[in-house]
């Protein structure tokens, strides 16, 4: 079940008003407070780049103020509150601070570590508020608070690889109270790409008969199950790089013993990222390409609200203005004006856009061959070998900035088939 699924799908304004009688948490995950974010030397916004190298922390600021303002029992964090080690003491502050803030509101918060803060990788410690309470990575094991009338379960990480299935450990449900678990786990089934760790699947979950499961470590919010049990990521806190989209924030749910959890998503990002597809079909030059791509901009602009927004754009369809489009550094000057009256920062464009086959001006035997060679080139198993040299030169450089990965096999496809795209759109452009 996607996030678009139920009442978990929409971003939701003020908090809702407590059923009577339900226990009320937020769930967040991966905040991976102070992590160094990718891709900002890319931008020509200075401003925008030290706001996004600050994104973390505000959006754990905005995590404490939605407990409070939503007057929440517990918050949950599951897992990869930290990105690895601290550089020095000053994240450890950091977040001993905001916790301190709830424990003066009266809120609990419940921690599991995950791959990145396992207990091998983190360091360096400080003593946390009373109502923290941070699971052992040798069990799982329950916290209850009566007062609460709720249950905890949960098991951290100990080292940063996990391949155990840690749920099939997870302790019974207590009975009369509300139970949930906290796990940072890859579910079957879940989106995204990412590592396999602590491996389970939803029936794994549910059979576990809490009323509510709180995962992290897939960074895509995503409810997989509802009814007795509720089975839901809450994605990342803040995206922090081109490629994690979209509002990102956490769940307020209300809970009830043998009841169905009930969510509402709150967005707390500080900046986003987008990534726009933008459909040029038709354009007969340049400045029609370009008033498709401000017309995204502008629907995206408007959809992140106040918060600065970094876009990457790709043209695509059919134009008479391909052949200009694959004019790379033409077409980054005419999308950053563009981006600039539009209100928002650019961080990288490119063109997919073809001639349209009616104007076509070129060789259909010499577009084949080269269509069949870039084919072959991408499916030769030699293809890493060939840019060895390039990789052991500027190869770190350019995964840091998240440009590309010459190591990854997959992405060496990708660039000899669209280097062959665009060979293609220039022969039928005349040029």
């Amino acid at each position: 079940m996607s996030a678009a699924a139920g009442p978990a799908g929409a971003a939701a304004g003020a908090p809702a008003p407590r059923p009577r009688g339900a226990v009320r948490v937020v769930h967040a995950a991966d905040v991976h407070l102070d992590s160094p974010l990718r891709g900002l030397r890319r931008l020509g916004d200075d401003a925008v780049a030290q706001t996004l190298r600050a994104a973390t922390r505000g959006a754990l600021e905005r995590l404490v103020a939605l407990c409070e303002d939503s007057g929440a029992d517990a918050l949950l964090l599951a897992g990869d509150l930290y990105d690895g080690t601290w550089h020095d003491y000053a994240t450890g502050r950091f977040f001993t601070r905001q916790v301190q803030r709830l424990a003066d509101s009266g809120v609990r918060v419940f921690v599991v570590s995950g791959n990145h803060d396992a207990e091998s990788q983190i360091t360096r410690s400080l003593t946390l508020p009373a109502n923290v309470h941070r699971f052992g990575v040798d069990g799982a094991g329950t916290e209850v608070d009566e007062h609460l009338g709720l249950a905890v379960h949960g098991q951290g990480y100990r080292t940063r690889a996990v391949s155990t299935n840690l749920a099939a450990g997870y302790p019974a449900r207590v009975p009369g109270l509300v139970n949930v678990g906290l796990l940072h786990a890859t579910v079957d089934g879940s989106q995204g790409e990412h590592e396999r760790y602590a491996p389970c699947s939803v029936a794994d979950l549910t059979a576990l008969g809490y009323e509510y499961v709180a995962l992290g470590h897939v960074h895509a919010r995503e409810v997989l199950a509802t009814g007795r049990t509720t089975v839901a990521y809450s994605g990342n806190l803040q995206g922090r790089h081109p490629r994690e989209t979209g509002p990102k924030g956490a769940y307020v749910v209300d809970l009830l013993p043998d009841g169905e959890a009930s969510l509402a998503f709150h967005a707390l990002d500080v900046a986003r990222w987008e990534s726009l597809e933008v459909d040029v079909t038709g354009a007969a030059d340049v400045a029609g390409a370009a008033e498709a791509l401000r017309e995204a901009l502008l629907g995206a602009r408007e959809g992140a609200g106040d918060r600065p927004l970094v876009v990457r754009a790709t043209l695509t369809g059919p134009t008479a203005a391909a052949a200009d489009l694959a004019d790379a550094e033409r077409l980054r000057q005419e999308a950053e004006q563009v981006a600039e009256g539009a209100g928002v920062v650019l961080e990288k464009v490119e063109s997919r856009a073809r001639v349209p086959r009616a104007g076509g001006g070129d060789d259909p035997e010499l577009v084949e061959a080269v269509r069949r060679a870039a084919e072959a080139l991408a499916h030769d198993p030699a293809l890493t070998g060939h840019v060895r040299a390039v990789r052991n030169e500027v190869g770190r450089l350019l995964k840091e900035a998240d440009l590309l990965d010459l190591g990854d096999p997959r992405a060496l496809r990708a660039l000899a088939e669209r280097a062959a795209e665009d060979l293609v759109t220039r022969l039928g452009g005349g040029r």
